[in-house]
């Protein structure tokens, strides 16, 4: 094991076994810290800890050709402790990645750069997905390796058949996602995830023992996990411990890599120091020294730099034989991977709505949701379920639907446990992998527990949906606690997240349909507990929730003086309190706006045509205000939540806090008295 002691200097490197590993690892160590120099910013020593291991990864295990980044069956390779960027943009260079450059590297950590000073999905090729915030991406990895173990049990190893591999840190252990997914990994017996644990024993704080006395190996293997120890600088250690954990194929494996952070340098390697300062001229000067590297800042000697390159391309002959394969492949197959849905799956949204016009019935969101998965199972078969220990509730499992279960994967439903934030990594891992359409399901007051996921996901722009159910204070007896009120405003809030609350099954239809045509927006669904009756029986398949709002009841027997916005569960009480404001003489529109994101897409002239000119208006949602003040003006009234909820029957909730048709049509009133 390298020789540290937590907290001090390490001024000597333990000799390498292979010195041209060492000069290969060496190339990723000079281009992090230079980069982090210029930069005057970074984190240079994670980079140059666990340089030693990335250069037997790649070199002698990892599947995957820098000429083809996208081949489907190439191996994963995450970078959870984000912060050490530098290790996977010195890689993508050295390896030929073709659209990271040398000078890429040189603008690390500026603006307009695609070297972020953490890894965003979509910014170059070889970033498998956005990490930063610690814990996300062996959480995000769970999903992909879920991901690659179902569509190998659909399709054969011949056409799925590769590893996840992920370097994490002891911050990322100490994140409570960590935990949620490696129980569920655990669980799933992923033996396709593989994970390497940088055991420097270091935080920005100091020493990790200012913080945790945890065993992280005994919590791995309670979780069911094969665990390895080795020193993370022997080369010789790191081979053997990589055959052994893909040896093992009815488990994950995490391999404890003792590393020295900062590798090299002459006072702060082991230390803090070399956590995330930029390391001064001085100490750059001093690691060239004791790494005996003469090659100057950003430049690699041209041997080094072939070597690299050629490890970059040793994957072209197995990945030349899988696009072989792939050619003679199921139709399905080719579909899947292409991120194309079958050419009449539209036809299930629309046997939706005929079974609800038929029945006429009233039917919570949440039911009608459940119906529509039924015909979209059906039509999608990439469509993966799962619920987080709420299933019945959420109404997320299809009829056809089959589970899945430890060690066998031939299923199309996950039970995730009572993890909402591991759930939703681990969808936006299903969904970066391709092949597969997830979505799982938790009530909406849960969402607080998954929003960083969820934020991800929008910033990465992939199809991660998000069902989330029981979404006011119609959830009734539960209480304030599991109540949502600011949770609207706080999804809305989300830049590119598409946040769905349909008023009733036609709509709960239409906005399922607008998810699925929407490969790189992911969804928000805003579902009741509550039935509602059927707003919309008209015949035919448009969709009028498509814009976002529209005009559900325009106004009668004259210009219209009133508009009534509304979503969701309180649409219904608009269209009540417009029956009783016409029959007063009121000409009274009702808008429904199941997306407000969708409706701020739209054109001036439609927005307009939608609230009107008309400067009396009310809106009416069981939440918090915070956003409507833009729709209903300075003349506008909003009948919702000052306040927590309650507990109670639902109707006796509604009625303690004022939001009821009798409380529209006053404030209807109200906001016409103050336009005069």
């Amino acid at each position: 094991m390298a020789d540290v002691t937590p907290g001090s200097a390490v001024k000597t490197v333990p000799a390498p076994k292979d010195q041209h590993l060492r000069d290969l690892a060496d190339c990723i160590r000079f281009l992090s810290m230079d980069a982090v120099q210029l930069a005057k910013s970074g984190h240079p020593g994670a980079p140059m800890g666990m340089a030693d291991i990335a250069v037997v990864l790649f070199k002698d295990f990892m599947k995957f050709d820098a000429a083809a980044p996208k081949w489907f069956d190439r191996d994963r390779f995450i970078l959870s402790n984000g912060h050490a960027s530098m290790l996977l943009y010195s890689l993508l260079y050295l390896l030929g990645y073709q659209d990271m450059s040398i000078e890429d590297l040189k603008t690390f950590r500026q603006a307009g750069s695609k070297t972020a000073g953490h890894p965003e999905y979509g910014h170059a090729s070889g970033i498998e997905t956005t990490t930063g915030p610690l814990g996300q991406g062996i959480a995000n990895s769970v999903g992909f390796s879920l991901a690659e173990a179902i569509m190998s049990a659909k399709f054969g190893k011949d056409l799925v058949n590769h590893h996840t591999y992920v370097f994490l840190g002891d911050g990322c252990l100490q994140e409570g996602v960590s935990q949620e997914a490696i129980s569920i990994a655990g669980h799933y017996k992923l033996g396709n995830l593989i994970c390497f644990w940088d055991h420097n024993s270091i935080t920005i704080d100091g020493d990790t023992s200012l913080s945790t006395s945890e065993d992280v190996i005994k919590r791995f293997q309670a979780e069911n996990w094969h665990t390895l120890e080795i020193d993370g600088h022997d080369t010789d250690a790191i081979r053997e411990a990589i055959k052994a954990a893909q040896a093992v194929t009815d488990r994950p494996t995490l391999i404890a890599c003792k590393t020295i952070i900062g590798f090299g340098f002459p006072t702060k390697a082991g230390t803090h120091k070399a956590h995330s300062d930029a390391p001064g001229e001085e100490e750059i000067a001093g690691a060239r020294k004791i790494l005996n590297w003469t090659a100057p800042p950003f430049v690699i000697p041209e041997e080094l730099l072939k070597a690299w390159r050629e490890i970059g391309a040793r994957g072209a002959k197995e990945r030349a034989a899988w696009e072989a394969r792939f050619k003679a492949a199921p139709a399905e197959f080719q579909r899947r991977i292409n991120n194309e849905l079958p050419a009449d799956w539209r036809n299930a949204i629309a046997a939706a709505r005929k079974e609800f016009i038929d029945s006429g019935k009233e039917l919570a969101t949440r039911a009608a949701s459940g119906a529509v998965l039924n015909h979209l199972f059906d039509a999608i078969p990439e469509m993966l379920g799962g619920s987080a220990d709420l299933t019945p509730s959420n109404n997320t499992k299809a009829k056809n639907q089959t589970e899945i279960h430890p060690g066998e994967f031939d299923g199309s439903y996950v039970h995730y446990g009572i993890r909402e934030h591991g759930m939703a990594a681990a969808l936006n891992g299903i969904a970066l992998h391709g092949g597969l359409i997830p979505y799982g399901g938790t009530f909406m007051c849960f969402s607080d527990y998954c929003r960083p996921s969820i934020r991800l996901s929008a910033l990465m722009e992939i199809r991660s949906i998000f069902v989330m159910t029981h979404d006011s204070i119609g959830l009734g007896e539960d209480g304030p606690t599991h109540q949502p009120v600011e949770h609207l405003a706080a999804m809305r809030a989300v830049p590119h997240l598409g946040v769905y609350r349909p008023g009733d099954p036609i709509e709960t239809a239409e906005c399922w349909e607008m998810v699925l045509e929407q490969p790189h927006r992911p969804a928000f669904l805003a579902l009741s507990r509550q039935p509602m009756p059927l707003l919309r029986k008209e015949a035919g398949t448009e969709n009028k929730s498509a814009k976002g709002a529209y005009v559900l009841l325009e106004a009668e027997g004259g210009e219209r003086k009133m508009t009534l916005f509304a979503t969701g569960s309180e649409l219904h009480l608009a269209v009540e309190a417009r029956t009783v404001l016409q029959a007063e003489g009121i000409p009274t529109a009702v808008v429904s706006m199941p997306s407000r994101l969708h409706f701020e897409l739209q054109d001036a002239a439609y927005k307009k045509s939608v609230i009107g000119t008309n400067k009396a208006r009310v809106a009416v949602e069981a939440a918090v205000e915070l956003g409507w003040e833009r729709y209903i003006g300075d003349y506008g009234r909003f009948v919702g939540m000052h306040g927590f909820g309650a507990s109670g029957k639902i109707g006796d909730v509604y009625k303690k806090f004022g939001i009821t048709t009798d409380a529209v049509v006053a404030a209807a009133k109200e906001s016409l008295a103050e336009v005069g």
